[in-house]
């Protein structure tokens, strides 16, 4: 198997690039989006017909997978960014293969005994997008390779889902095991995909001049890295946590979200309100890896995310004065908060180690961002579910949008004037070398 592994790796390293950028975007999409059908077929139930503590039992379960996903988080600044990159692919199919077993011992286990096994479904998934991302970073086409990685966000959640609903509606298997029914549904897939993945070839030297070389952070490197750039990264990771919150609560509630707003359906309205999202922001946010200039493209990404905020902002306004149905509401603010939030998820720290030529690596910063991200969503789920907040989930969605919208504007404008004047210094610092007499 590492034989052909390594003649196919060998084989794709000698196609044109263009080929080879194709590739390894659809390997990763089709990997990361395996992933969610072990992480969130089960929000597609309602499990409506238990509490726990007088609370919604699917309250319960999503704050348990939730905070599973966020502790992986916290675990992997250090995993992931000192990754060697070596036995990937092992550890990616280990780690799914680990969320899944949770999975089947959800089923087995009555509630309310099973809600720790959420938990541990939520766990190692946290991991696997550093360690898919960690394929394709550091290139001159990772825009492109992110933003169809990313896409997949959107996309494998509303298929995740409609797969559990159709299981359940058609085939006839009960809400318990449903979501390791759906897992079984993309056993092969993930393993094929799995593999194809670590046929992508390294980066090539064009690639290193371009992006810089991306290396392992030990404590130190890491450390001295969120020194020199605290005051955005602070700025941008405000804006990214409220981002993630509205992003998980819309996923995590569609069918209550989608059920006020009168879209509730078949199992196919997950996928049908969720494709048309994805395929906007692949489109707009692939766009970036035609600007060379990583100083450029870096601004752009702000203005990007700051157009994003503003549509799922004024889209909710729209549908509040009844201005627009409830399915354009509904695309509005996908679009938006994913237009705001894969930037960051996938490419915007690609491009700020590129500008400022730092020796580092996406995952670490990114799960730095993360790990306070998916906090902030553990937050505002329990206070919804469990502090018993009497408005309903449309009413505390949109309220939870305005707030975000305002703060995450003015963040992440604060955190683009923050890195345009350091870039500024940091090239006049070069300009005042380069006139030093030898």
């Amino acid at each position: 198997m590492r034989s052909l592994i390594s003649k196919s790796r060998d084989s794709l390293g000698q196609r044109p690039a263009w080929q080879t950028t194709l590739y390894a975007a659809l390997a990763t999409f089709a990997v990361y989006t395996c992933m969610y059908g072990y992480r969130k077929a089960f929000a597609a139930a309602p499990y409506s017909k238990v509490d726990f503590l007088g609370i919604s039992y699917k309250v319960w379960l999503v704050s348990s997978q939730v905070i599973g996903y966020m502790m992986s988080k916290f675990y992997g600044i250090k995993f992931i960014a000192e990754n060697s990159r070596k036995k990937r692919a092992i550890t990616i199919l280990v780690l799914i293969g680990a969320a899944w077993a949770a999975l089947l011992l959800f089923a087995l286990v009555p509630a309310p005994y099973n809600i720790v096994f959420m938990f541990a479904n939520g766990f190692p998934l946290g991991m696997i997008w550093g360690l898919v991302f960690s394929f394709v970073e550091g290139r001159r086409t990772t825009e492109f390779m992110g933003a169809v990685l990313a896409s997949s966000f959107i996309f494998a959640s509303g298929l995740a889902k409609s797969a559990g609903a159709w299981l359940m509606q058609d085939v006839g298997i009960n809400e318990w095991w449903m979501p390791f029914a759906t897992g079984a549904l993309y056993f092969v897939p993930l393993i094929i995909f799995t593999l194809a993945l670590e046929a992508i070839p390294n980066p090539t030297a064009d690639d290193i001049a371009q992006r810089t070389v991306r290396l392992p952070m030990n404590r130190e490197s890491r450390r001295m890295f969120v020194n020199t750039f605290w005051p955005g990264l602070v700025l941008l990771m405000v804006a990214y946590v409220l981002l993630t919150i509205l992003r998980d609560f819309r996923d995590n509630f569609a069918p209550e979200l989608l059920a006020e707003a009168g879209l509730a359906g078949g199992s196919a309205i997950f996928s049908k309100t969720e494709t048309p999202v994805a395929l906007l922001v692949l489109g707009m946010v692939s766009l970036l890896m035609l600007v060379r200039n990583n100083y450029r493209a870096f601004m752009l990404n702000h203005i990007i995310i700051l157009a994003g905020l503003l549509l799922a902002g004024v889209g909710t306004l729209l549908y509040a004065t009844g201005a627009i149905s409830g399915f354009a509401w509904f695309l509005a603010t996908g679009s938006g908060l994913y237009i705001g939030y894969i930037p960051i998820n996938c490419f915007y720290f690609d491009r700020m180690i590129a500008t400022y030529r730092v020796a580092a690596n996406v995952g670490f910063v990114m799960y730095l961002a993360d790990s306070f991200g998916y906090l902030g969503s553990v937050a505002v789920t329990l206070v919804k579910g469990f502090v018993g907040l009497h408005i309903s989930w449309v009413q505390f969605f949109s309220i939870a949008l305005y707030v975000s919208v305002g703060v995450g504007f003015l963040c992440v404008a604060g955190a683009m004037l923050y890195y345009h004047r350091k870039f500024k210094t940091k090239i006049d610092q070069e300009k005042c070398c380069n006139n030093l007499p030898s």
